[in-house]
């Protein structure tokens, strides 16, 4: 499982010139499943970027949580995350999850977040969506799990 986070003043994704789903200060997740991954990837990845201090104390240092600051997640399933352009000029998809796996597990993951009492924003799976964003800092952060 791989996820790209940035850290937001504001968010939003678009499906067919509708607002799906938008947030204020948080964090911004685009999510990639690949095969073999699972529910303890998930729960690994939703408690690690909820507690992750990425935010701003008042000495300017990143020492604040989501959570501390009362911040809010957009979740977006991303497909192409799971692309290797290690050969030739297209990418492969080979490690992708097949799409009822990738939806399965896309699922799951924002319902841990849900569990951990986070404010959760999400796009549509399999969507063509529009990801609009203003990168705070800019701050941005690759997991794999």
């Amino acid at each position: 499982m791989r996820a790209v986070i940035q850290r937001v003043t504001a968010a939003s994704v678009t499906v067919a010139r509708e607002v799906v789903g938008q947030i204020d200060q948080g964090l911004l997740v685009l999510l990639g499943v690949e095969k073999g991954d699972g529910e303890a990837q998930a729960d690994w990845l939703a408690e690690k970027i909820v507690g992750l201090r990425v935010f701003e104390d008042e000495a300017g240092k990143m020492n604040r949580s989501l959570t501390d600051i009362g911040g809010a997640l957009l979740v977006v399933s991303q497909f192409t995350l799971a692309g290797n352009c290690d050969k030739g000029r297209r990418p492969s998809f080979d490690s992708a999850a097949p799409a009822e796996e990738g939806r399965r597990l896309y699922e799951y993951f924002v319902g841990a977040l849900k569990n951990l009492k986070t404010p959760v924003a999400t796009g549509v799976f399999q969507a063509d969506m529009q990801v609009a964003l203003v990168n705070d800092g800019p701050v941005t952060f690759i997991l794999e799990r």
